[in-house]
């Protein structure tokens, strides 16, 4: 199954992306010029919270080699495609760095998956997983990406690789690349013109003279 759908599916079935629009809203205020603004949870958030958010963004949790790991696995969860960015450029390494200082019991387990990840790497091809080609990375992956087919040794590696995709797919999904890539457009205008002739046709009705003579058609 495309992994890119798979997600999809698993965003739609969890996350309400008419809030999702309403939440993410930019901080024009606070945008350094130069730099891209970073979207930002706003909507029923007190001043104390958005402190809160703010400083744990600022926060950072995992070294420059395991932000990079946490950048080439999102990448492998969610491609770039014909449609959209990839992980990366919705900036998940970002939002899972959030996560992990909002919710501190994650570190130990996230960290400990990345760890586990390149001792695996070494063992196979003795170099870092962000060092391997992409065959070897996917080699890997596909050995701890599958919950119902693990195999002996691979049980951390498939309970890291599934909470880093499940943050994957929130990280990216809440974005707006994301809310794009689902094709959500809201609630929109639209002219009624009434049932359609087959659906009516279908259940043996139909409009009166009447009704057909008083009502507005577009």
């Amino acid at each position: 199954m495309d992994r890119r759908k798979s997600l999809k599916a698993m965003a739609l079935g969890t996350v309400s992306t008419g809030l999702l629009l309403d939440a993410c809203k930019t901080a024009d205020k606070n945008a350094v010029p130069g730099q891209a603004a970073t979207p930002e949870f706003t909507m029923d958030r007190a001043p104390e919270e958005i402190i809160r958010d703010r400083k744990l963004k600022s926060e950072k949790f995992f070294t420059p080699h395991e932000m990079s790991t946490i950048g080439v696995l999102a990448n492998i969860i969610i491609p770039a495609d014909e449609k959209s960015g990839s992980a990366t450029d919705a900036k998940v390494p970002d939002f899972i760095n959030f996560i992990v200082n909002d919710m501190p019991e994650k570190q130990v387990p996230m960290r400990g998956g990345l760890r586990w990840l390149d001792l695996q790497s070494h063992k196979r091809y003795e170099k870092p997983f962000i060092d391997c080609n992409s065959q070897q990375q996917i080699a890997i992956v596909d050995d701890i990406a599958y919950p119902n087919k693990i195999k002996p040794g691979m049980e951390q590696g498939v309970a890291f690789f599934s909470q880093m995709r499940n943050l994957t797919a929130s990280g990216f999904y809440t974005t707006k690349i994301g809310i794009e890539d689902i094709g959500y457009v809201g609630n929109k205008p639209n002219q009624w013109n009434g049932v359609p002739d087959e659906v009516l046709k279908q259940y043996n009705l139909s409009y009166s003279d009447k009704e057909l003579k008083e009502s507005v058609s577009f």
